[in-house]
């Protein structure tokens, strides 16, 4: 064979190859195409990220007025490593839950999982930003609307800049602490999110809260199979002191169990009477991750509260409790508490929940009331006796002011007070149904606080016995406070004299409003340690698992 066959018998088996070789990447496609730069992948998975939601507070359009302005280049990796502030962020995410989110919104592992491989290092990118402009949108304004969840407050949080705080969090030095500074300034809100790390702990261990059940009428002495896992739940809890474990293997109910059983009767506003009743037991064995939910639901309310601009009066409903404060720092030692009575749980007497300002307080009342408690209550007891006005004390008046005219209760004007062209209102007095003050922040639901007659609801564990109304039990301690610096030097002794005195309908404008905010939370974190828990008595943290797409634990 000649050279000039060698070199075509050759060339054969090369050309062959290289049209092998062309028809791959011809059928490929692309595959020929240089790969797109970390530039194009960025600003294609921004636009794939959509255009937001009402409830987004400008997520979306941060998101693309960030990279706009960083000309699509990486916020989170240099040469192509991860920054430090991203290894951060991802942790956070990653650990949601202990802020009282979702770990799962926020999709941080499949995140990471993108971030360490080369080729989609871009995407990921713009995935841990769009994840972490929701995450500090969720911290700061919450999750749901708060009207939404049956909250009529009058302000909402403070607007956040989150391209701004999204941009200083890419080069903080403490991402910790830059995201903390984005949440809600209260002092008991970091309590409670501090009490949410130990019941994350807490959760973990389903067997805490399994124990059997306990004999009728058991009482400290007697025998009790349970004792030994009942005193692993109340030192686990902090009921118990770590040297009360020491008996741990009896089954026996101790005093010191007693005691343990009768500190968490007291954390729950249970009867603390130190015994395994029925509430105390079905509370003992709610699951740890139920207090957890209790917890999220709660650091969810609180991020829709604005920083107090002046002192504060706050009822949490399902605590049965009022909280006037002296300051705007919600520390214990600058608020006055005492207990209330609040609405039942039927739909139409629960008290609601709304904010509104307190502008006078009224010194002896009258009761004027209201035309659902005339029709369905006070009507049949009138007809059916003639002298139950007199007895109540109970007047038919002809106009809406304290000067109108009072009728004789004849069967026409009898007849004109069902059909609510007349109103029935109480005498002032210590038999008053508002006792011998009211405290008025003007509301569409003509909801107030006032003293009571019925002092002896007070010693009620659950206090859901009002139309609607708050019934206070310390009213003059509430009074001194709330008039300090009205015209008139009203001192608690001037203020006492005229509840006992003659006085009729005596009207003390404030000299300035006092916000009033009616809430709703069933978890309380204290200055002093203990987590308190409450019964959801209105259904409004089932409402609010609804509305977050969360499963009941149960």
């Amino acid at each position: 064979m000649d050279r000039a066959s060698t070199r075509r018998g050759l060339k054969r088996p090369l050309a062959a190859a290289l049209i092998a070789a062309l028809a791959v990447v011809h059928s490929h496609g692309l595959a020929a195409q240089p790969a797109p730069s970390a530039q194009a992948q960025i600003a294609a998975a921004v636009a794939a990220e959509g255009q937001g939601s009402a409830r987004d507070h400008g997520a979306a359009q941060a998101l693309r007025a960030l990279y706009a302005g960083s000309a699509n280049v990486p916020l989170w990796s240099h040469d192509g490593r991860a920054t430090s502030q991203a290894q951060a962020l991802l942790g956070e995410l990653q650990h949601a839950d202990a802020y009282g989110l979702q770990t799962r919104d926020y999709s941080a592992d499949a995140i990471a999982t993108l971030m360490s491989t080369p080729a989609t290092s871009a995407v990921a990118d713009v995935k841990l930003t769009a994840a972490t402009l929701r995450f500090i949108s969720d911290l700061h304004y919450g999750r749901v609307d708060p009207a939404a969840a049956g909250f009529n407050l009058q302000a909402s949080r403070q607007q956040l800049d989150l391209a701004a705080t999204l941009a200083a969090l890419t080069r903080a030095s403490d991402v910790i602490a830059g995201v903390a500074a984005i949440e809600p300034p209260f002092h008991h809100y970091k309590l409670l999110k501090d009490a949410l790390t130990r019941y994350l702990k807490l959760a973990q261990h389903t067997e805490l809260a399994q124990l059997p059940a306990a004999p009728a009428g058991l009482k400290p002495g007697g025998s009790y199979t349970g004792a030994p896992a009942l005193r692993r739940l109340l030192l686990a809890l902090g009921d118990l002191p770590a040297s009360a474990g020491e008996a741990s293997t009896q089954p026996t109910f101790d005093e010191p169990l007693s005691l343990g059983v009768r500190a968490f009767q007291q954390r729950l506003g249970l009867a603390t009477d130190g015994v395994l009743g029925k509430a105390t037991f079905a509370a003992l064995t709610t699951p740890p991750a139920q207090r957890v939910r209790q917890i999220d639901l709660t650091l969810e309310r609180w991020r829709w509260l604005p920083p107090f601009q002046t002192p504060p009066i706050i009822v949490n409903i399902p605590q049965f409790r009022l909280f006037a404060f002296r300051t705007t720092e919600d520390r214990v030692a600058d608020i006055l508490q005492m207990d209330v009575i609040v609405g039942r749980v039927f739909p139409r007497m629960q008290t609601p929940v709304f904010e509104s300002d307190m502008r006078y307080v009224v010194i002896r009342p009258y009761w004027d009331v209201p035309y659902s408690i005339t029709k369905n209550e006070m009507l049949p007891k009138i007809r059916a006796n003639p002298g139950y006005l007199a007895a109540q004390r109970l007047q038919i008046v002809g106009g809406q002011q304290d000067s109108s005219p009072v009728l004789a209760p004849t069967p026409q004007n009898i007849d004109a007070l069902a059909a609510g062209q007349l109103r029935l209102r109480q005498l002032p007095g210590e038999d008053n149904a508002l006792g011998l003050i009211k405290f008025i922040f003007p509301n569409s639901y003509n909801v107030y606080l006032h003293s009571t007659p019925a002092h002896q609801l007070f010693k009620e564990s659950r206090r859901a016995f009002s139309h609607g109304c708050i019934r206070v039990s310390e009213p003059l301690a509430l009074a001194t406070q709330v008039l300090a610096g009205a015209p008139g030097d009203w001192s608690r002794q001037k203020i006492e004299a005229a509840m006992n005195g003659d006085a009729t309908s005596l009207r003390i404008n404030l000299p300035q409003p006092i916000n009033v905010l009616i809430l709703y939370g069933t978890a309380l974190a204290t200055e002093a340690g203990p987590t308190l828990f409450f019964d959801d008595i209105y259904g409004y943290d089932s409402k609010l698992e609804r509305q977050l797409g969360l499963v009941p634990i149960r």
